[in-house]
């Protein structure tokens, strides 16, 4: 919780879904967890931006958001993230605002500038381009969003001439914005300096450099100051964690086999990103010691809701305080166990952090408290209903 505000809880979709299986039914997947989501309780669930790789496969996060908006009801729907180099500012808000309003004002605008670098090779972007592009188009949309007065705006890359949006968003001012995190201190500086939600998305909250979440509001608030702004509310902070729950960790433990060590060899191979487990060598591990190692490090859960609350309670205190968790979006488990998965921390971990279990316990114990003085009245007047039945029938 941040200043005794109740926290929000999220799930973030790349989404990962291992080679092999039929695109259209993995899509449908997504559909149906995000409606599982929305029945359990979750505040917000966010998709991504890829377009090489085979194994994270929206294209369109703001065609996915428009489907799923179509079957939920109170969900908050996020672009996690829209990749800004890929696309021209201008057109780019011309759709998010078409999208605030289908959604009726339950977007969330996530930007970053590129994660897999096959996509970036392929538009013929050179990577180390790619923040400064994504803060051009970053200072453009919300000049747009902003402002109703024509823009102008000159790059290597992009051209606005008397730019303005036909529309306003639905959302007032606009919706809100928030700028992806993952090693590097770009994301925190731009939340700071454009008055942005920070995304902080890196897979180990143990993780170093000026992303790592005990660092990284502090360049949030450098950078708002040194824009001459007030910082950004923590409440709007979003930091990711990765977990699978079940009944028992053994259940859970077991759970993961079903799909963990495919996802680990993706991340280690193909995203470009570091393995999830070193190779120490010797006998090749079965899946259950594969996933049972992985399990007692320090970066994940794969237990119960007990473990899920501490390790958020953790997490809380390493950052100072942040507004939203976001579970990460995985096929580590069978679609059957991920839904459980959901359902578990929505029936014990959610309640824990927004606040709803007190008061009921509070009602409960005071109800025991006054068992003796209340419930003996109650059974008094019982009896003396009786005694007066068997008078009158006398």
């Amino acid at each position: 919780m941040t200043d005794g505000r109740p926290l929000n809880f999220g799930v973030f979709y790349a989404p990962f879904h291992p080679v092999g299986q039929d695109p259209t039914l993995a899509l449908e997947y997504d559909l149906e967890r995000v409606e599982a989501l929305d029945r359990f309780g979750f505040d917000e669930a966010w998709f991504g931006e890829h377009h090489s790789g085979g194994y994270e496969i929206i294209a369109s996060p703001e065609i996915f958001i428009a489907a799923a908006a179509q079957r939920t009801r109170h969900i908050k729907l996020g672009t996690g993230v829209v990749s800004l180099p890929y696309h021209h500012p201008w057109l780019l808000a011309d759709r998010l605002v078409t999208l605030d309003h289908l959604t009726r004002g339950r977007l969330i605008f996530g930007a970053g500038p590129g994660a897999l670098p096959t996509d970036a090779h392929i538009m013929g972007i050179d990577p180390v381009d790619q923040r400064r592009m994504m803060e051009e188009s970053l200072e453009t949309i919300l000049a747009l969003f902003r402002g109703e007065e024509p823009i102008d705006r000159r790059t290597d890359w992009f051209e606005l001439n008397e730019g303005r949006l036909q529309v306003r968003p639905y959302s007032w001012p606009h919706p809100e914005v928030a700028v992806a995190a993952m090693v590097s201190p770009s994301g925190p500086r731009l939340a700071g300096k454009y008055g942005a939600s920070l995304l902080s998305l890196s897979m180990s909250a143990a993780s170093e450099g000026f992303a790592a979440i005990g660092k990284a509001w502090e360049v949030v608030e450098e950078q708002a100051q040194l824009a001459g702004q007030p910082a950004p509310d923590r409440s709007t902070w979003r930091v990711l964690g990765t977990m699978h729950l079940a009944e028992t960790r053994d259940q859970a433990i077991e759970d993961c086999t079903y799909g963990l060590p495919e996802f680990a060899n993706y991340f280690g191979g193909g995203a470009g990103f570091v393995p999830l487990a070193e190779n120490t060598g010797g006998e090749p591990k079965s899946r259950r010691e594969f996933v049972a190692d992985y399990a007692e490090s320090d970066s994940v859960v794969i237990g119960t809701p007990d473990d899920a609350i501490a390790y958020i309670e953790r997490l809380l205190e390493q950052s100072g305080g942040f507004g939203t968790f976001l579970l990460l979006g995985h096929d580590w488990a069978a679609p059957d166990r991920t839904i459980n998965s959901y359902r578990l921390f929505a029936q014990y971990v959610l309640p824990h952090f927004k606040g709803r279990l007190a008061a009921p316990r509070a009602a409960q114990q005071w109800a025991v408290d006054k068992r003796d003085q209340l419930f003996g009245r109650a059974g008094q007047a019982i009896g003396n209903a009786i005694e007066s039945h068997v008078r009158e029938k006398g």
